[in-house]
C-alpha cells in the first residue's frame, strides 16, 4: 500500500510539474505544452525514486528494493512489448514475407498511390477519409485504411492495379507493430498500458544502475555453469551492453504516447486534448464535410507536384479527407529517410481543384524535438545496419527482462514454495518461453491457412492467441522445469518450421527470416543442452 501511494503521489507531482512548466514557460503555447509534457514524463520516474528513498533507509538500499519490487507482472508486460517491438524493426520485411505473391519487384510510389486512390474511389467513395501508406522498396505494396459502415478496414493494394484481390488478407508485420503499442486491447487502454510499461522500464533501468554497485565492472564478468550467479552475470552483461539504447527506446516509447500519459500540460493553454492536437499539427487536420457532393481532381498532377517538392524524402503517408465531398483535401507527409525527425514536412492540397494550399516544414523547437524522439523510436531513418543494431539491442533487452524475471522468482522460491509462487514460476515459463512460440505461429498460420479463407487476417491473430492461451494453461499444469524444456523444444521446432516456410529462399527477405529463425532454433538447442546438464548434475 505504501509503495502504491509513493507511485501515485509521484505521478501527481509530475502532473503538477507538467502543468506548471507549460503555464510559466515564456514560449508559444504548443512549445510550452510539449516542454511540460517532457518534464512530466521525465519527472515521474525520478520523483518516484526520490519518494522511495524517503520512505526506505539508504538510497542504494532503497533503489535495490524498488528495482526488485518492479515485479513479475510488469516484467511480463515489458517482455511481450519488447519482443513485438523488436520484430517491428523489420515490419515492412515481415509484411513482404507474409505476402509471397509479391516478388519484391521495383515499384513507383507515385504510380502505386495513384492506382490505390483509383481503386478506393470506386470501392470506398463514401468513406470519411482514406489513409494510404505508399509502396516503397522495403514493402512493394500500398497499405490503405478507411471506414465503411462503421467498420475500420485496412488492406494491402497491388502497386500496379491498386486492387487487393491478388494479395492475401494478412496484417503481416503490422500485427507485431500494433501489438507493440496496443496489446490487442481497445483504445485507449492498450496504448495507456503500453505507455505505463515504457515508463516502468525507464524506472527499472534507472534503479538498476543505482542498485548494481559493480554494474560496469560486472560487464566484463560472465561465469557459465554457476547457476544463479550465471543468470545474474547474464542479466548485468546484457543490461550494460545496450544500456543507452534501452533507456532511449523506453523514454521515446513513452513520448510517442505522451498525450495519454501526461495530458495535464495541455490544460494550461487549451480546453481539451483535441484542441491541442490540432494546434500541434494544424497541417494534418481534417476539414469538416460540407454535405455537398464533390469530385476529386485528377491525382496524377497532385502526386507529381508532391514528388517534386519532397525530392529525396519520398512520401510517407497520403491522407484523403472527405473524398466525395466538396471539402475534399489531400495531405501528403514527407518521409524521414534522410533525417531523424518524423513527419515534419507536410503538403496540403485542395482535393477538388488539386491546388497546393500549403507547404509546411516544422520549425518550432519543442515540436521538432518531439518529432526527433518519435523518429528515434520508430527508426524509419535507419539504414539496414542500424536496423540490425536496433534488433540486436532489442534481443539484449529480452535477455535482461527474461533473466530478471527468473532471478526475481528464484530469490523468493528459496524462502519457501508457496502455492502463489509455484503458480507464478510456472506461468513465467509460459510467458518467457511460450510467447516466442505463440508469435512464431503467426508466421506459420500466414503460410498454412487457405489464401481464400474469409476474414483471413483475423484468423491469423486468433491462431496466435489460441496457441498462447493453451501454452499458458499447459504451463500451469506442469512443473516449471518440465515446462521450460517442453516450450524450449517447441520454440526450436516452430523456428525450424518458419525457416522451411520461407522456401524457396529466392530473395533477401526470405533468407533474412530463415536465418533469424535458425539462430533462434540454435539458441533453443543450446538452452536444452544446458537444462539437461543442470538436471543431470542434480
Amino acid at each position: 500500500m505504501k509503495s502504491a501511494a509513493v507511485i501515485l503521489l509521484a505521478y501527481a507531482a509530475a502532473a503538477l510539474l507538467s502543468f506548471v512548466v507549460a503555464g510559466v514557460l515564456p514560449a508559444s503555447p504548443v512549445n510550452a505544452v510539449l516542454a511540460g509534457v517532457f518534464a512530466g514524463l521525465a519527472g515521474w520516474p525520478l520523483l518516484t525514486m526520490l519518494g522511495f528513498s524517503r520512505v526506505r533507509p539508504g538510497f542504494r538500499a532503497a533503489m535495490t528494493q524498488v528495482h526488485d519490487m518492479a515485479g513479475i507482472f510488469a516484467g511480463w508486460l515489458i517482455y511481450v512489448i519488447t519482443l513485438s517491438g523488436t520484430l517491428s524493426v523489420f515490419r515492412p520485411e515481415i509484411s513482404l514475407w507474409a505476402r509471397p505473391e509479391l516478388r519484391g519487384q521495383p515499384v513507383d510510389p507515385v504510380a502505386a498511390t495513384r492506382a490505390a486512390i483509383g481503386w478506393l474511389s470506386q470501392h470506398a467513395p463514401h468513406a470519411s477519409a482514406w489513409y494510404i501508406t505508399p509502396a516503397r522498396a522495403r514493402a512493394p505494396f500500398s497499405w490503405a485504411a478507411w471506414d465503411e459502415n462503421g467498420a475500420f478496414l485496412q488492406r494491402a493494394l497491388d502497386p500496379v492495379t491498386g486492387a487487393p484481390d491478388a494479395i492475401r488478407d494478412t496484417l503481416g508485420g503490422d500485427f507485431f507493430y500494433r501489438f507493440h503499442f496496443e496489446l490487442q486491447l481497445p483504445y485507449p487502454w492498450g496504448r495507456l498500458t503500453a505507455g505505463i510499461a515504457a515508463l516502468a522500464l525507464v524506472f527499472v533501468l534507472l534503479t538498476g544502475i543505482v542498485a548494481h554497485r559493480r554494474i560496469f565492472l560486472d560487464f566484463f564478468t560472465f561465469r557459465p555453469g554457476k547457476g544463479q550467479r550465471s543468470w545474474l552475470d547474464a542479466h548485468n552483461l546484457a543490461g550494460v551492453a545496450a544500456l543507452p539504447f534501452h533507456l532511449a527506446i523506453a523514454f521515446t516509447g513513452a513520448v510517442t504516447l505522451a498525450s495519454l500519459l501526461m495530458p495535464w500540460a495541455a490544460l494550461a493553454h487549451y480546453p481539451n486534448a483535441a484542441t491541442f492536437e490540432s494546434a500541434l499539427a494544424p497541417s494534418l487536420s481534417a476539414p469538416a464535410a460540407t454535405g455537398t457532393a464533390g469530385t476529386l481532381a485528377p491525382v496524377a498532377s497532385v502526386l507529381a507536384e508532391a514528388a517534386r517538392r519532397l525530392k529525396t524524402e519520398g512520401m510517407n503517408q497520403v491522407y484523403v479527407y472527405n473524398p466525395s465531398d466538396s471539402a475534399a483535401t489531400i495531405v501528403i507527409l514527407g518521409d524521414n529517410n534522410d533525417r531523424l525527425a518524423f513527419g515534419t514536412h507536410v503538403l496540403r492540397f485542395d482535393g477538388k481543384t488539386g491546388k497546393l494550399l500549403s507547404d509546411t516544414q516544422e520549425k518550432r523547437p519543442a515540436v521538432t524535438a518531439f518529432a526527433v524522439l518519435y523518429g528515434l523510436h520508430v527508426a524509419h531513418f535507419a539504414p539496414l545496419a542500424t536496423r540490425w543494431l536496433y534488433f540486436a539491442s532489442g534481443i539484449l533487452l529480452l535477455v535482461v527482462t527474461g533473466s530478471g524475471l527468473r532471478l526475481w522468482l528464484r530469490r523468493r522460491l528459496r524462502r519457501g514454495n508457496t502455492v502463489r509462487l509455484v503458480a507464478l514460476d510456472r506461468m513465467n515459463a509460459g510467458m518467457v518461453a511460450g510467447t516466442p512460440v505463440a508469435f512464431s505461429t503467426f508466421f506459420l498460420a500466414n503460410h498454412l491457412l487457405p489464401v481464400t479463407l474469409p476474414d483471413r487476417a483475423e484468423r491469423e491473430i486468433q491462431v496466435v492467441f489460441a496457441v498462447w492461451f493453451l501454452l499458458l494453461l499447459l504451463a500451469l499444469l506442469m512443473p516449471a522445469r518440465k515446462s521450460w524444456q517442453i516450450f524450449t523444444g517447441l520454440c526450436c521446432f516452430s523456428a525450424l518450421a518458419v525457416a522451411l516456410c520461407s522456401a524457396p529462399w529466392g530473395n533477401s527477405v526470405q533468407w533474412g527470416v530463415s536465418l533469424v529463425a535458425l539462430c533462434l532454433a540454435g539458441c533453443c538447442v543450446q538452452a536444452l543442452r544446458t537444462m539437461r546438464a543442470a538436471h543431470d548434475g542434480g
